[in-house]
């Protein structure tokens, strides 16, 4: 059985018995709810606590129970641009807020990115008269280049410097 196999049959019990995320969530536990749904759908790996719960919950055998456990090949997007409307949201976001993110990440912080490793994100409802919003919020931790081979007037890091 490959990932992308796990993950479809992972997303056909959900649809059999008609659970929602927020219930997975809570039977998984122990993880944020976002990288409890990207582990289901292929994209992260659970701590093995998570994927014997996960494997208890979704009734699947041990080879399968190790898959939810292995480091995935991420990236689960079959075509740039992407097409479904949601996530082309993302990639315009992108699009046209990234060089504006970058510049005021790098003028805050200095010569660097922000990780997505080392990372947090949150969503939830924010209710608006005019309709509904979706507020996400990301942390990821600053990481500045090295400047390897620098002299003794060179910094080390690309740390903004005062």
């Amino acid at each position: 059985m490959t990932r992308d196999d796990l993950t479809e049959k992972l997303l056909d019990i959900k649809r059999e018995k008609g659970w929602t995320w927020a219930h997975i969530q809570a039977e998984i536990g122990g993880l944020s709810p976002i990288l409890i749904t990207a582990a289901c759908l292929g994209q992260m790996k659970l701590p093995k606590a998570q994927a014997k719960r996960a494997a208890a919950l979704f009734g699947l055998g041990e080879a399968e129970e190790r898959l939810l456990n292995e480091a995935p090949y991420r990236g689960s997007i079959p075509q740039m641009p992407p097409t479904d409307p949601l996530i082309y949201r993302f990639y315009e976001l992108v699009m046209v807020y990234g060089t504006t993110w970058k510049e005021l990440i790098q003028e805050e912080f200095g010569d660097g990115i922000m990780s997505a490793i080392d990372f947090n994100m949150t969503m939830e409802r924010e209710p608006n008269n005019k309709g509904d919003r979706v507020k996400l919020q990301m942390s990821g931790k600053f990481l500045p280049y090295k400047y390897y081979g620098n002299e003794d007037d060179v910094p080390e890091y690309g740390f903004k410097e005062p």
